[in-house]
């Protein structure tokens, strides 16, 4: 019993560490867009830069996700890159709304196996943080700020509008100088 209530205490205070690291930044909030027509959103997106996370440890360039909606209103989602020797991967999820009734900014995704999606832990926060308002490029970020996608409709961006995205980011908390950038995603100064 006593071993029990050590680990609770312990964790109690691993959280309260963690959310005054978080709550100590000054910066705004993690916010998603207000709106967000899915419909418009679905297609192919290439990924102009993320932070590095454990999932994409494989994927060297060319990687793009690609939306398409399904008729019970979630998304299915492609993603591809390719790894260091050239060769594909491919892995397939599904999108669905955070909240049944809330923003359709406020995604999560999964891309475990379906029969496991009951389980709450195997769904990763999806947030569409920015967006073009042509939908030429979205921001893809989540509330602890450890994970963020830079996505552009083409494989390259103009260098102004990653300078805009990097500063609001930047005033979000984001650590942008941490950003892997995609070979040749960034077009205009110095071409």
């Amino acid at each position: 019993m006593k071993s029990i209530i050590t680990s609770v205490i312990l964790l109690e205070l691993i959280i309260l560490v963690s959310m005054s690291d978080v709550m100590s930044q000054d910066s705004l909030p993690v916010t998603a867009v207000e709106q967000v027509d899915l419909n418009r959103y679905c297609g192919t997106w290439y990924e102009v830069a993320r932070l590095p996370n454990r999932f994409q440890r494989d994927c060297a360039c060319c990687t793009s996700a690609e939306y398409s909606m399904l008729a019970d209103g979630t998304i299915k989602v492609i993603n591809r890159c390719r790894k260091s020797d050239g060769s594909p991967t491919t892995a397939e999820g599904i999108a669905r709304k955070e909240k049944p009734d809330g923003p359709d900014a406020k995604l999560e995704v999964r891309f475990a196996p379906s029969w496991l999606g009951w389980l709450p832990f195997v769904w990763g926060t999806y947030w569409i943080i920015d967006l073009a308002p042509d939908y030429a490029y979205a921001v893809v970020g989540e509330p602890s700020r450890e994970y963020l996608w830079i996505l552009s409709r083409t494989p390259q961006m103009d260098i102004s509008v990653r300078d805009g995205i990097l500063g609001r980011l930047k005033g979000m908390g984001y650590e942008t100088d941490k950003l892997i950038f995609a070979d040749s995603a960034i077009v205009g100064e110095g071409d």
